[in-house]
């Protein structure tokens, strides 16, 4: 039996979603933002007043690592937690103005880089590419 490793769709998956990763940093990077973080800001201008086990569930990162990033945000301003109304032992993450702030410059650079990697696709492609994507994450669990 023969496996040819570059031909391997989790291969290729995976060798794009790096590439992805590391061209987000690089364009994140004078904002002082990681993709990691970028990810949770995401999820927050969307909705706020979220749990970070809600954060860690919608970013598919464990809670620990999502309190770590959490944590950074807080530091840097971007964030506050607050007690959560119902759960006198959890809290709430909301943004500051200086995490709403960001939106604006980050948008823009994400949106730009899928443009760049789709360079040549045809809109109706991609939306299908995401569809077939989904179809095999949710075949897998």
């Amino acid at each position: 039996m023969k496996f040819k490793l570059d031909d391997s769709l989790g291969f290729i998956l995976n060798k794009v979603n790096t590439k992805l990763k590391n061209e987000l940093f690089q364009r994140l990077k004078e904002n002082d933002i990681t993709p990691e973080q970028w990810a949770i800001l995401n999820c927050l201008w969307e909705q706020e007043g979220i749990t970070p086990k809600e954060l860690a569930d919608v970013t598919f990162k464990d809670k620990p690592n999502t309190n770590r990033i959490l944590e950074r945000l807080k530091i840097k301003g971007l964030i506050v937690r607050k007690n959560h109304p119902v759960d006198k032992r959890g809290f709430q993450i909301f943004l500051t103005d200086s995490g709403w702030a960001l939106q604006e410059q980050l948008i823009p650079k994400a949106i730009h880089l899928l443009e760049k990697a789709t360079i040549g696709m045809e809109n109706y492609k991609v939306a299908e590419l995401k569809k077939m994507l989904t179809q095999i994450y949710d075949n897998l669990t």
